[in-house]
């Protein structure tokens, strides 16, 4: 073959150009680290959903409290010390400080409420006596009525129409209707005389006590006609005021009457029966001399006594301080100092 056949040969081959492609396509590997970022983002989402629904909105409210920094009950602090050597530390249940160091005897004394001795007792001896004086006279006043109602022969017919009980507010006699015996008439605040002379007799009874007194009207759920401009609550104060009228007539000081009021149908004696006759009733209440006339708190001697003592016990924490340092002394070297004129040579 010749040389020119060689070469048309030559030219008659196609030429192959070979491209390498770097990577590629799906067999890279970064999208799964992004499915597997979205995945733990969709259970955390989710996780919170769950979260929010189980809990109630006081533990809502909590938690918002415990990461809201302007909260008043959230510790202001950083880390260390409060106070002079004294450190706050957060409680277990979140970030609400709290005092680790144990309190000064000034700091207990401080936070003892008024009228406390050191054995936590929360009455002093003169407001202890008092009490005691009073529940006897509640006691002997209680003893007096249900004898008088027994030996009257007018009023032993009205001994279930008194009651006498003890309150938070001091001692309540309610003269309760019945059925059959009633002590007003229907829609009126003109009392019978049977009333009248069971209030005259609660006059007499608790003349010489000093305590103060409540009056009180009260009614059934029975309403007048609609329309009506007289209501419950109009007869209820009514008769509450026709009972104070009887009982400063038999001798009680006005000064002793502490209030009137008229409770129409809003504290039924029976709650499961508003319509009940019970429920019409006169509430006198002799009211306990803590409330109406309370004591001055006043630090007992023996207190003022320790915490004197207490404040010459333990002298104020003050820093030493330490005396400034000296300058230090700079070497002068080999050269000579000069007496501070200028030399010339």
């Amino acid at each position: 073959m010749s040389e020119k056949d060689e070469k048309s040969e030559e030219e008659k081959q196609p030429i192959i150009v070979k491209k390498i492609v770097k990577g590629g396509g799906h067999h890279g590997g970064a999208w799964k680290v992004a499915y597997a970022d979205f995945v733990t983002a969709m259970m955390a989402f989710f996780l919170l959903l769950w979260l929010l629904n189980v809990t109630t909105d006081e533990q809502k409210n909590a938690i918002s409290n415990y990461f809201d920094p302007t909260h008043p009950k959230v510790s202001d602090s950083n880390s260390g010390a409060g106070g002079v050597l004294g450190g706050l530390t957060m409680t277990p249940e979140g970030a609400m400080a709290q005092t680790k160091n144990p309190l000064t005897p000034q700091q207990v004394n401080k936070q003892k409420p008024k009228g406390t001795d050191n054995e936590g007792k929360k009455q002093s001896t003169k407001e202890k006596a008092r009490e005691a004086a009073e529940e006897k006279r509640f006691k002997s006043a209680e003893e007096k009525l249900k004898q008088a109602i027994q030996e009257s022969e007018q009023l032993a017919k009205l001994a279930e129409n008194l009651m006498v009980d003890m309150t938070p507010e001091g001692l309540r006699i309610q003269i309760v209707d019945q059925d059959g015996e009633s002590m007003f008439p229907s829609g009126s605040a003109r009392m019978f005389e049977k009333t009248k002379k069971i209030l005259e007799m609660i006059s007499e009874i608790t003349l010489e006590m000093p305590n103060e007194i409540s009056i009180r009207g009260h009614t059934d759920s029975s309403q007048y006609s609609p329309g009506a401009t007289y209501t419950n609550w109009e007869l209820s104060a009514d008769r509450a005021n026709a009972s104070r009228r009887v009982m400063l007539e038999s001798g009680t000081p006005t000064e002793r009457l502490n209030n009137v009021m008229g409770k129409a149908d809003t504290e039924p004696l029976i709650p499961d029966n508003p319509q009940d006759a019970r429920n019409r009733r006169i509430t006198i209440i002799l009211l306990k001399e803590a409330l109406t006339n309370p004591l001055p708190d006043e630090p007992e001697e023996e207190e003022r006594a320790t915490e004197e003592e207490v404040e010459e016990e333990i002298p104020p924490f003050t820093f030493e301080e330490e005396p400034p340092a000296p300058p230090p002394q700079v070497p002068v070297g080999t050269f000579r100092r000069t007496p501070g004129d200028v030399e010339f040579p």
